[in-house]
This record gives C-alpha cells, sequence and structure tokens, in this order.
C-alpha cells in the first residue's frame, strides 16, 4: 500500500504520483510531496546539490541500507510553484527521481517512462 503525504499541496497532485510509482514497479511504501517557495527551494538546492538558485523540483529518496521500517520510506519530493510550468509533470519527475531512475545518467529511459505516466493521466 502506498501512503502519500501531501504538504501544502493540492489533492489533485496525488493521482499523478500514483500513476509514478505504479509505472516504475512500486507499490508499497510512504512519501512525501510538499510545495515550498523559491527562498525554502533555493536553500534546499544550495544545501543538497551545491547550487546556488531556485529550482523546479527537488527528490530527496531515502537511503534503502537503513534499518527497515513499514511503510518503506520512500522520500520526498519538494516542488517550487513559482519556477515550475507544469505541476503534474514535476510530481511524476520528482516521483521517478525517489524510484531510482536518473535522467542524466539513463540513456533517456526516465524521460521516456515520464512521458508514458504523463500521457496516461
Amino acid at each position: 500500500m502506498i501512503e502519500l503525504d501531501l504538504i501544502d499541496a493540492p489533492e489533485e497532485l496525488g493521482p499523478p504520483a500514483l500513476a509514478a510509482l505504479a509505472a516504475a514497479g512500486v507499490d508499497d511504501g510512504h512519501l512525501a510531496i510538499e510545495l515550498v517557495d523559491a527562498e525554502r527551494i533555493g536553500e534546499l538546492n544550495r544545501e543538497h546539490r551545491g547550487r546556488d538558485r531556485p529550482t523546479d523540483v527537488l527528490s530527496f529518496p531515502v537511503d534503502a541500507t537503513g534499518p527497515a521500517v513499514e511503510p518503506r520510506e520512500l522520500g520526498d519530493v519538494v516542488i517550487c510553484p513559482e519556477h515550475t510550468e507544469d505541476l503534474i509533470e514535476a510530481v511524476v519527475h520528482g516521483v521517478l527521481h525517489l524510484c531510482g531512475y536518473d535522467h542524466e545518467a539513463d540513456g533517456g529511459e526516465m524521460l521516456a517512462l515520464q512521458a508514458r505516466v504523463l500521457e496516461g493521466l
């Protein structure tokens, strides 16, 4: 079972997140999606990626090597609406990163899956 927390985020972001998880073959776990302002996402981007500027979406997957807990903690997706053209696309993109996809290293696999998920919504 998937447990999804939407923090300062509209309920309509839930179905795209669940669709991305299903496409990635994930059917159990907990994740959170939070909408933040440009200042906050800029801080997170600087702290975690060394980039001193706001961005559209950041994903923070949980390290799977820690002790097993139920439900499995997948991580957090943080989105800045001010820097995002499409919230639904940002959700799908961020969730796929939580599932281990990396568009910078996978030869287009993640972006192709993202497109299929978005087409199916």
